[in-house]
């Protein structure tokens, strides 16, 4: 069975979609079958991966509403993609009222999860129920946080939720680690940051090495790449390759 890990902020602008690329990536160069599921309604690891999320016919909705086969799209990047458009947020309105809401991310992956060794879901900035979902789906969750006073303020609403599905609907679920995200080495802020993040944080998880700011990562977005693809040199790329290295063992 695969690991699942749920990328989960609900803070925006942490660089979740492009982490939840990056990794998918890396992971894949070592050898292991990895899909990525885009549970964001604004779909940007579907865009980052190269679709127009406005063309597609079939998304995570169909698969989560309806009970539709996840529409795989194979090998972008060594990768297979779940793609999400617009249509995913009025999801947020429709579980409300849907049977066995909890376990429709989790019973829509179940088909396929012995296919893959990971399986990487991005899903929203928010503590609504895509996130809920896909934290109920996930075997671990990996909290990408930004290295910013505010950032780091906002980790208590987020653990709570983990603790919430954890106590409930699914008890099983472990803590990958914290990557620490959009880091400015060079300003107080970014290092003070960091070492709180690492010292109020490392008691619930591995704290991986911080991933710096870099308008390079948007610009490989842009042209739809991961960054080891893009600018092979980039000093992040030996980051993301230790995180994944790090992911590989999981238990």
């Amino acid at each position: 069975m695969a690991h699942i890990i749920t990328l989960f902020n609900q803070a925006g602008g942490v660089g979740k979609s492009s982490l939840t690329m990056n990794l998918g990536y890396h992971i894949a160069l070592r050898r292991k079958k990895v899909l990525l599921i885009d549970m964001d309604p604004q779909a940007s690891l579907t865009t980052f991966m190269g679709l127009e999320s406005a063309d597609l016919d079939e998304t995570i909705y169909e698969s989560v509403l309806l009970g539709d086969p996840l529409p795989i799209k194979p090998k972008i990047h060594r990768m297979d993609l779940v793609p999400a458009n617009i249509n995913l947020s009025g999801a947020e309105i429709e579980l409300v009222v849907a049977d066995m809401r909890d376990m429709r991310l989790k019973e829509a992956i179940a088909p396929v999860a012995d296919q893959y060794d990971f399986i990487l879901i991005d899903c929203p900035p928010s503590l609504g129920i895509l996130s809920y979902v896909s934290l109920v789906a996930a075997t671990h969750v990996l909290i990408p946080i930004q290295t910013h006073y505010k950032a780091l303020k906002g980790t208590e609403l987020l653990l709570h939720t983990i603790a919430r599905v954890r106590s409930r609907a699914n008890k099983e679920l472990a803590i990958a680690g914290i990557v620490p995200t959009l880091h400015e080495s060079q300003t107080i802020q970014g290092s003070t940051n960091l070492k709180a993040i690492q010292d109020q944080l490392s008691p619930i998880g591995v704290i991986f090495p911080p991933i710096p700011r870099s308008i390079a990562f948007a610009d490989a977005s842009q042209e739809h790449l991961p960054l080891a693809l893009y600018q092979a040199k980039h000093p992040a790329v030996k980051v993301l390759k230790t995180i994944a290295k790090g992911l590989d063992p999981l238990k």
